[in-house]
């Protein structure tokens, strides 16, 4: 089994910055891609960023320029840096991993979650 720990949200001012950090721990065979999802109240969770094994990124539109997606793979730990931030990046923050435990094929694991508010 894998588990997720994600820490760094909080309430900011419009402006300001946060980084998450989001820690994979657990019978981790292998770890492929990694990302960040949000979903703010009464919306679908979308996602944010998105960091493969080698590197290569994606970004939704709405925070590209603002935020960074970056990894350790020797710590199995996924960050986002989140600069300029707006009140729309209001939402609850979840971490996604993609891996093999030993003994398991490949999923999808969760984060708990990680509230981040931005106020105006």
């Amino acid at each position: 089994q894998v588990q997720l720990v994600e820490s760094g949200g909080g309430l900011v001012q419009a402006g300001g910055s946060l980084t998450l950090s989001c820690a994979a721990s657990g019978s981790i065979a292998r770890v492929n891609a990694m990302g960040w999802y949000r979903q703010a109240p009464g919306k679908q969770r979308e996602l944010v960023a998105r960091i493969t094994s080698e590197g290569s990124t994606n970004y939704a539109d709405s925070v590209k320029g603002r935020f960074t997606i970056s990894r350790d793979n020797a710590k199995n730990t996924v960050y986002l840096q989140m600069n300029s931030l707006k009140p729309e990046d209001t939402a609850v923050y979840y971490c996604n991993v993609e891996a093999r435990s030993w003994g398991a094929g490949w999923r999808n694991y969760w984060g708990q979650g990680t509230q981040v508010i931005v106020s105006s």
